[in-house]
């Protein structure tokens, strides 16, 4: 049936179980705009262009699925605030990992007008990594996925 997901709410896998809580790309560009600042509903709505009703939805999954939370607006009493949570905000890893896989992959040198910078210094972070416990950078072929012993 098209436009029916399989639910992989039980999934013993983080990717599928990350996958269950934000899932499509407009949780994670709302999730992006959080980040840049954006609270309210038409603040999100001008940046992203998305139909109001996608918008609603996909704000009101990232609340159940507590990445945002809602606040009233001291501004206006029509209005309410989404906010990043702690959960919400340990996201920033993977939309600078996915940035920095895009930049590298989906770009031609000299396309892409922004980098991501580091606030303090204005220097561009450096591209993340796998690190081992021991310091180790990791290349996917040193890593595996086990079964955890219980």
């Amino acid at each position: 049936m098209k436009g029916k997901r399989t639910d992989m709410g039980g999934a013993q896998c983080g990717i599928a179980r990350s996958l269950q809580a934000v899932g499509d790309w407009w949780s994670l560009l709302i999730v992006r705009e959080a980040f840049k600042g954006r609270r309210r509903f038409s603040e999100f709505q001008t940046s992203l262009g998305l139909a109001k009703n996608i918008l609603s939805v996909r704000l009101r999954k990232l609340v159940e699925e507590g990445i945002l939370t809602v606040e009233p607006d001291p501004d206006s009493a029509l209005s309410r605030l989404y906010l990043l949570t702690p959960k919400g905000r340990q996201l920033c890893v993977i939309l600078v990992a996915l940035w920095q896989w895009g930049e590298e992959h989906c770009f031609a040198p000299g396309e892409l007008d922004y980098d991501i910078v580091d606030s303090l210094h204005g220097q561009p972070l450096q591209k993340l990594e796998l690190v081992a416990g021991d310091g180790r950078p990791l290349n996917p072929q040193q890593f595996r996925i086990e079964a955890r012993g219980r």
